[in-house]
Order: C-alpha cells, then sequence, then structure tokens
C-alpha cells in the first residue's frame, strides 16, 4: 500500500497531544493513571485510520483502548475521526510494534487487536509479520496471565500461518471462524478494510487466542 504524503500530519499529532501521547514510555506501568481508572486496557497494533477502535470504545466505555500506529499520514486519520467524538476511553501512540515492551509493563494489557495486518508474504520477511513468534514474546511480555490476541484478516495465507505460529507457540485458540459474517458471532465492529473486502464477497478470518499459564 502506498502512503499519500501528509506534510501537515506531524503538526497536527504535536497539536492533539492529549490524544497521541508523546514520550510514551513515561506511562510504563502507569497508563491507568493516565486514563484515571483501573478499567482493562485493550491495545490494537496497527490501528490504520482508527475506525474498529473508536468503534470497540463506544461499545464497550468500561474498557480502555490505545491504538498504536506506526505511520504519521494514517494515524492523523485516527486521530480526525477520535476528535469528531467526546470518547474518554481512547488514546493514539504514533510508534513501532517493535517498542511494546518499552512502552508496557508486564500485567498492564488484557488484550492485543490484530486486524488485517500487513500479511508480508515473502519469506525473507517472515519476521515482519505481527504473528512471528518473536512479536507473540512482546505480547506475552505485557499482558495479564491469560491474556489473549484477537486476530482478523482477509487473507487465508496468513491466517493459517498464524494459527500454526500461535499453536507452536502454546496458546489456546478459543474462537474461531472462517467466514466472520456468516457465523453466529456477535459484537463485530469492522476495520475500513474490513467493510471494504467483505463488500466484495471475500469471507473474513477471525480468531481469538489465550495465553496459558503453563509455569
Amino acid at each position: 500500500m502506498r502512503l499519500r504524503n501528509k506534510p501537515w500530519a506531524k503538526e497536527y499529532i504535536e497539536d492533539n497531544c492529549d490524544l497521541v501521547i508523546p514520550n510514551p514510555q513515561q506511562y510504563k506501568g502507569k497508563w491507568n493513571e493516565l486514563f484515571g481508572n483501573d478499567h482493562p486496557i485493550h491495545i490494537e497494533v496497527g490501528t490504520g485510520k482508527g475506525q474498529f477502535i473508536i468503534g470497540m470504545a463506544e461499545q464497550n466505555p468500561t474498557i480502555n483502548y490505545i491504538g498504536i500506529e506506526l505511520f504519521e499520514s494514517v494515524i492523523v486519520e485516527a486521530l480526525k475521526k477520535l476528535k469528531e467524538t467526546n470518547l474518554e476511553n481512547v488514546r493514539l501512540l504514533n510508534i513501532n510494534a517493535n517498542d511494546l515492551t518499552e512502552i508496557f509493563s508486564k500485567n498492564e494489557i488484557n488484550c492485543v487487536y490484530l486486524n488485517f495486518s500487513d500479511p508480508w508474504p515473502k519469506s525473507r520477511h517472515e519476521k515482519r509479520r505481527l504473528t512471528y513468534a518473536s512479536f507473540l514474546k512482546k505480547y506475552e511480555e505485557i499482558l495479564v496471565e491469560e491474556g489473549e490476541i484477537h486476530f482478523k484478516t482477509d487473507n487465508q495465507g496468513l491466517f493459517e500461518y498464524s494459527l500454526k505460529s500461535f499453536s507452536q507457540y502454546g496458546l489456546l485458540l478459543k474462537f474461531l471462524s472462517l467466514d466472520l459474517h456468516n457465523s453466529d458471532f456477535e459484537g463485530n465492529v469492522m476495520t475500513e478494510y474490513e467493510e471494504k473486502f467483505s463488500a466484495k464477497g471475500q469471507p473474513i478470518f477471525r480468531v481469538e487466542a489465550k495465553y496459558q499459564n503453563v509455569k
């Protein structure tokens, strides 16, 4: 996907530092203080234009949500959507997913969402996939015991790879659907990609995987 350059993005993000948190490392272990409550915290890695995380926050006011997006030109679209709401349970971070363990402490996060992640189909790029073992280790380090990953994609190859990766890592596969929109799953919030792909008749794959306390 080619991203359109938005030269105004950096300044726009800086002007909204209450929503896109600068220097998030300073809140490691203290994110509940930022939100002002002890509600569970869920993060979306690769939040894109923000439709999913804002929809989830509207649907679940007693959960705090943090959207993580690497690209300034993309996160500003999520920021614009967020500014149109009165939601107090959403914050955004303009960071790389590789830095998660520098931003969050052990047992600080309850759930990780991965929605329509880049499939990185070439074998030499396997380590960049957000369901690769090294990323699963990062999620485990910040999640509560038996914390969960909720993963959605339209890419069958990435889905099959991810199921194998989850299983090899020792995660328990809870919910699994090979055609989410024709299943009995309730409360689904669609991403922008999901709307586009499902409108074309493409099945959406979804799985919930839980870390197991085997120590």
